[in-house]
């Protein structure tokens, strides 16, 4: 057995008692408004990197993943520069950037149940990029294959590669664990919150293409052959930035005092109420309606066949969701929050009538994510607690982010019943 896939192997091993890790240990502390002194970045992981190769890997992906994987291809990306909701392409004196921006998708079992989630991120070309100097574009490689790069759930490496082998059957696609060879990033704080990448943040998306980077960012993005940069999460705005990089090295615009562990990003996401991996959205048995994942850019209801379709397209089209993740915030009867008091998997009930309402998924601190009725979530009435806990008390958190069309019908009933 070579090397590498010893490595590799090791890797996988190690990575789920890192997940256990992550959401059992101490939070690092209050809720994190301190990030308001300056963006945090944190390496995940959690998080493995997956590539896939050959000309068949879009096609091949299309049919699978719940996203639509076609604004990836290279051949469809505009010829005179552009721009879209995610990503600015900025023009530099050296080279009219164009670079498609990062996909969030998942794939599901036949019975659309959640499996896996990906970061989706295309490799430039070299005419794409600067050359080894900066000095102008990169020149003419021979032709390569084409190749995506996967931010995948490192925990679930393995039966991730050989769930996809078994689809692959005749494509032109290689799938191959590159975890030794690259990172997965974030980069999130209060003040990255909303902001608009091309006029507030230029450099978090132009380090390694152009004029006004640091000079780390410049040695970091010369000297290999794909041009490194943040991307703005896929997902939503106020999770800031998110890319992958080579494993030995430490990306552009970390600063030293920023950088944090993973749980730090971990409190980020469960005050967001966004579920990552196959430790929050379990796996084969959950439905990814109900985690919010069409509020989260994961599913395209535009796009062809893929599987697992007809039950999502039914629920969705049918728009009867009786229940979703909300985060969750644990007190006491004065208001004070309970640290380290809840665990995942524990009831929700409702303090009156002493029914179940939910079930805590993700718990760290004084937060959570657990998995509620809407009906007892909106109530504005609602008591909620932890069974067996009476003196702990739930506070359902409907997040900024979500459509309103999700909760407006329940608004109303709750606020009919409580008039």
């Amino acid at each position: 057995m070579s090397r590498l896939r010893c490595c590799a192997r090791f890797r996988a091993a190690i990575s789920i008692p890192f997940h256990r890790r992550l959401h059992a240990q101490p939070p690092p502390g209050r809720c994190l408004d301190e990030a308001a002194a300056g963006p945090l970045c944190c390496c995940l992981e959690s998080r493995s990197v997956v590539r896939f190769r050959g000309p068949d890997t879009i096609k091949f992906l299309q049919g699978l993943l719940t996203n639509d994987v076609l604004p990836l291809d290279a051949q469809l990306l505009p010829t005179g520069g552009g721009g879209d909701s995610h990503t600015s392409y900025i023009p530099t004196p050296n080279l009219n950037h164009r670079s498609a921006p990062p996909i969030y998708t998942t794939l599901l079992t036949p019975q659309g149940r959640f499996l896996y989630d990906f970061f989706l991120y295309r490799r430039p070309r070299a005419d794409e990029k600067l050359n080894r100097t900066g000095s102008g574009p990169g020149s003419e490689e021979p032709e390569e294959p084409f190749t995506l790069l996967a931010d995948v759930d490192a925990a679930v490496m393995d039966e991730l590669l050989d769930c996809f082998k078994k689809y692959r059957l005749r494509s032109k696609v290689e799938i191959d664990n590159v975890a030794r060879e690259y990172s997965c990033w974030q980069r999130f704080g209060s003040n990255l919150c909303g902001k608009a990448p091309a006029s507030d943040e230029p450099e978090a998306l132009s380090v390694g293409w152009g004029k006004d980077v640091d000079q780390a960012g410049v040695a970091a993005a010369q000297g290999n052959d794909l041009g490194w940069r943040w991307f703005k999460d896929p997902r939503l705005d106020c999770l800031g930035f998110r890319g992958i990089f080579p494993a030995n090295s430490t990306p552009p615009l970390v600063e030293a005092d920023k950088e944090v562990n993973e749980q730090h990003y971990l409190l980020w996401r469960l005050q967001k109420g966004v579920p990552e991996g196959s430790t929050e959205i379990p796996k084969g048995d959950a439905v990814p309606l109900e985690y919010n994942l069409v509020g989260l850019n994961a599913i395209s209801f535009d796009k062809g066949c893929y599987v697992g379709q007809e039950l999502i397209a039914r629920t969705h089209h049918r728009g009867v969701i009786r229940k979703r993740l909300f985060p969750l915030k644990f007190v006491n009867d004065n208001g004070e929050e309970m640290q380290q008091a809840v665990s995942p998997n524990s009831d929700i009930v409702d303090y009156a009538s002493n029914k179940k309402v939910g079930t805590v998924t993700t718990a760290l601190g004084c937060h959570g994510m657990g998995m509620v009725r809407l009906a007892d979530g909106l109530n504005l009435s609602s008591n909620l607690r932890i069974k067996g806990r009476e003196d702990l008390t739930v506070r359902v958190i409907r997040p900024d982010w979500w459509p309103v069309e999700w909760t407006r019908l329940q608004e109303q009933r709750s606020v009919a019943a409580w008039s």
